[in-house]
């Protein structure tokens, strides 16, 4: 998915790193993006800085990355305005674990569960009633049934990790979210 429509839109705001490529920022890093220009090749070169929280002296390094094109750009960063203002409060494990639970979605998640399962219940529907309507009816309800379950539980995790950090961003505040 593509956050950004023109490259000169990343300028100048933090991103959150979400893929690990060779030689650049690692996953779960916030980035700072100084410059950025698409060559006439299609082709995008970013200048950015990794973003250092807490520490006494602050040594700033520019970076220098290349993409391809502007969806490998929005593929390696996302705008992410719930990490960065809250970056100095998690860990990098927190941070990739949200990365982790956030990048979820209905193909990498959803559809191979409900694909495993649908065939787990109609090999033994088939092995326990044998082939007739009353399989045909009955796999379908399971299949639905299913289906609508595995989307709960997306939204789920989801929900519980974003109440997760809240709750350990918050703990510092003496607020308790249930």
């Amino acid at each position: 998915m593509t956050h950004l429509l023109n490259i000169d839109e990343a300028v100048d705001r933090k991103f959150l790193i979400t893929k690990n490529v060779k030689g650049q920022a690692a996953a779960g890093t916030i980035i700072h993006v100084l410059d950025a220009e698409k060559s006439s090749g299609g082709s995008v070169n970013v200048l950015y800085r990794v973003a250092r929280f807490n520490e006494k002296f602050h040594d700033y390094q520019d970076y220098n990355a290349k993409f391809d094109n502007l969806a490998a750009f929005c593929k390696w960063a996302q705008p992410d305005n719930f990490i960065a203002r809250n970056y100095e409060m998690l860990s990098l494990s927190d941070i990739q674990h949200y990365i982790k639970i956030k990048k979820r979605n209905f193909t990498s998640f959803c559809l191979p569960l409900i694909l495993i399962a649908a065939i787990i219940i109609w090999a033994l529907l088939y092995f326990t009633l044998g082939a007739g309507i009353a399989m045909i009816v009955i796999g379908v309800f399971l299949t639905l049934g299913i289906t609508v379950a595995v989307l709960l539980l997306l939204k789920k995790q989801k929900k519980k990790e974003k109440v997760r950090l809240y709750h350990k961003i918050s703990s510092n505040w003496g607020v308790v979210l249930k």
